[in-house]
């Protein structure tokens, strides 16, 4: 499923318009990426966690030179699955 998608199923199941379901789709992505930029955890239960993850800098090799680079620290997002659509998920 991707947004446009999702922007559909939500204005068919609660009889919004095209419009209005995108406003909402947009309102809720827009508030979970300025909780991340914030460094905020954002949790939803019975689907999964996202957090920000830290990583230091460290040495890498650019694969076509073969020359040694020094890679910067970076803040990247990462997901957790929850327990219940885990197991859902893999029953089914």
């Amino acid at each position: 499923m991707n947004k446009s998608e999702l922007v559909e199923a939500l204005a068919q199941k609660k009889d919004l318009s095209h419009k209005k379901a995108e406003e909402i789709v947009n309102l809720i992505f827009d508030s979970m990426k300025q909780a991340l930029v914030d460094n905020d955890r954002i949790e939803i239960r019975g689907f999964g966690s996202f957090t920000v993850k830290d990583y230091k800098a460290y040495k890498g090799r650019n694969p076509k030179t073969g020359e040694i680079i020094t890679v910067k620290p970076k803040k990247l997002p990462f997901f957790k699955v929850g327990k219940d659509l885990k197991e859902r998920v893999d029953h089914t």
